[in-house]
């Protein structure tokens, strides 16, 4: 039998549009001179995007993780870093490494993306920058260790200078 042979005239292609598929609606492309829209409007048309938001979505995280001893302390006036950190305890390394990873996926499905977090190998001690709030989440024995609750705390403080 003969080898059949390929025509020679071309049969028009189907125009394949955008999005690559034939027939599929084609998209807008993005021109490479094109700006994207500044951050703070971005935050802007975000509902729902404040420290009392961000707070709730922290304390949700911690308590759905029965994180222990939950303190918060408003830090506005002695530093520039954060304006509450919020300190939690943790009954085993494991226990923290859980504890501080809800509280990021937590975060995250809220709408605020954390800075950095620190100590996740470790879990004797990890800490969550999250802008305004920074959440640190440690064992009981590290805790008492470096105690961040006199250090920060400013009723002590005023007390101490009375």
């Amino acid at each position: 039998m003969p080898a059949e042979k390929k025509s020679s005239a071309k049969k028009p292609k189907p125009k394949k549009l955008e999005s690559g598929a034939p027939g599929a609606a084609a998209k807008p492309r993005r021109t490479a001179g094109r700006a994207k829209a500044p951050a703070a409007a971005k935050r802007a048309a975000r509902p729902d995007r404040g420290k009392s938001s961000l707070r709730s979505v922290i304390l949700a995280a911690l308590d759905d993780m029965k994180a222990l001893e939950v303190k918060i302390l408003d830090v506005r006036d002695l530093t520039d870093i954060a304006d509450y950190m919020v300190i939690a305890s943790g009954t085993s390394d494991r226990h923290v490494r859980s504890v501080a990873q809800r509280v990021v996926e937590k975060a995250k499905e809220a709408g605020f993306r954390p800075h950095g977090v620190e100590g996740q190998q470790d879990g004797d001690w990890v800490l969550i920058d999250l802008h305004e709030m920074i959440v640190h989440v440690m064992l009981p024995r590290v805790r008492e260790f470096y105690g961040l609750e006199k250090l920060w705390d400013m009723t002590a403080k005023r007390a101490a200078r009375a």
